[in-house]
């Protein structure tokens, strides 16, 4: 559950996410933890590097009990707080790489964006497989190296072991015999789909106001993060959609290119009306010397005019 009391805003550091980032990382973000609580309901479920604890508190609206983990004391302090009202959620401080819980204890663990934060990911992995029950499963995500720091000519400061594609299957394979791979990406889209085969595909929306997430019926690019889905068997694996889109109702990224947009705008005919004061300023002074020069006419707003002719 969100507040909007101040006092419960941790600041954003760039180390974790929070709520109150906008843009890009909030789809990202928000979207692994919606598809997360999908494949959840009824389970016992350990959220590993929980942060915040949004999606802690997200998952708790399914599972049947969540038991998230940071090793800050402040995100724990912090989320113990704010997601008090989720009843089946616990926080504890703790270790990812050292869980010091009895084995086989999880129906389920989620950990995103976790790995690339640590250099002992094998530990990790082998904790995770350990507190597993048997037929339990991991979700867990990791940005590819090639295309989100490589591509990008990126450096994350808090980032020290970034995986490739293969490198990452490698190390997950240690532990889990069978890894299913999705790749994630954001992406603006204009969907067209087939209404005559109703349930073929799923979106995702989330309210801003009420934190609700509701499933709808419902569209290949280079992932930036890699989603693995890791289990002991293929039967193990929850059932869980070839395609998932998440959106918010107030298409927040959009409108903030929007006023991005609106704004250059803005800022380009304030510069073509200084440069048209500036020729009809110049033509004055040649007329002044005696020489005539014909100013150019104004030009129109340009290609952005026709979606802001309102």
């Amino acid at each position: 559950m969100k507040t909007n009391d101040p006092k419960s805003v941790l600041d954003f550091t760039g180390e974790r996410f929070t709520p109150e980032s906008c843009r890009e990382i909030w789809y990202e973000h928000y979207h692994r933890y919606a598809l997360a609580s999908t494949l959840v309901k009824g389970l016992d479920v350990l959220d590993a590097a929980c942060g915040e604890g949004y999606g802690s508190a997200v998952l708790a609206s399914q599972a049947a009990s969540v038991t998230a983990v940071d090793i800050s004391a402040e995100a724990i302090t912090h989320a113990t707080n704010r997601y008090s009202a989720s009843k089946n959620l616990e926080f504890q401080q703790a270790d990812c790489t050292q869980l010091d819980f009895s084995g086989k204890q999880f129906d389920a663990i989620i950990s995103f964006e976790t790995l690339e934060h640590l250099y002992q990911q094998e530990s990790m992995l082998a904790g995770f497989h350990r507190v597993l029950k048997p037929g339990g499963w991991l979700l867990i995500s990791s940005p590819d190296k090639a295309e989100y720091s490589d591509a990008a000519n990126y450096q994350n400061p808090w980032h020290v072991k970034e995986l490739y594609q293969q490198e990452l299957l490698d190390l997950l394979q240690q532990q889990f015999s069978e890894v299913r791979l999705f790749g994630q990406k954001l992406a603006f889209h204009s969907l067209i789909w087939d209404l005559q085969t109703p349930g073929a595909y799923q979106s995702q929306t989330l309210s801003t106001d009420t934190d609700i997430l509701e499933t709808a019926e419902l569209v290949q690019l280079k992932p930036t993060y890699f989603i693995a889905l890791c289990a002991a068997k293929p039967e193990d694996f929850p059932d869980l959609a070839g395609l998932n889109v998440f959106a918010d109702e107030s298409t927040s990224v959009y409108q903030h290119y929007e006023h991005e947009i609106r704004k250059n705008m803005a800022a380009g005919e304030i510069i073509q009306q200084r440069d048209q004061r500036i020729a009809e300023l110049e033509t004055q002074l040649l007329k002044r010397e005696g020489i005539t020069k014909p100013t150019k006419p104004a030009q129109g707003k340009g290609a952005f005019s026709r979606w802001f002719n309102k």
